[in-house]
């Protein structure tokens, strides 16, 4: 009996799977805000080129930046 108790204080005192489990959200954390950033990013861009796609189809439309 008295090993079992010891081997369930060690089994709650033991934090290394919570240590494994943070590192696993902040991780999770930083993808969504990289893949966040790159879809904003996308969007700028795509909205830039479509200005110069227009530019190129006719020029005398187009206002100097």
């Amino acid at each position: 009996m008295k090993k079992m108790q010891m081997a369930v204080k060690r089994f709650w005192a033991d934090e290394e799977g919570v240590t494994a489990i943070e590192y696993g959200l902040l991780a999770a954390l930083i993808a969504v805000m990289i893949i966040a950033g790159a879809s904003a990013v996308g969007t700028s861009l795509n909205a830039e080129f479509t200005k110069i796609g227009a530019c190129l189809a006719s020029p005398k439309t187009c206002v100097a930046w």
